[in-house]
């Protein structure tokens, strides 16, 4: 008898241990699904850059004297 509520309770904890999880990892998927600032029922525009833009000046610095 003991062994089985030991058993039962192991299953227990690993079905809450893995309901848990789940939920927490549905709520990140949630919350990041949107970029920023973004409302739900609106339709998301990505607006495509050149490289240069996101890295960094498009090209090198001059030093003047």
């Amino acid at each position: 008898m003991n062994r089985f509520s030991m058993l039962h309770r192991d299953i227990a904890c690993g079905g809450a241990a893995a309901f848990i999880t789940l939920m927490l990892s549905l709520t990140f998927v949630q919350s990041t699904a949107l970029p920023p600032g973004a409302r739900g029922g609106t339709a998301v525009f990505v607006q495509i850059q050149p490289q240069h833009a996101w890295f960094g000046q498009p090209e090198p610095a001059v030093l003047v004297d």
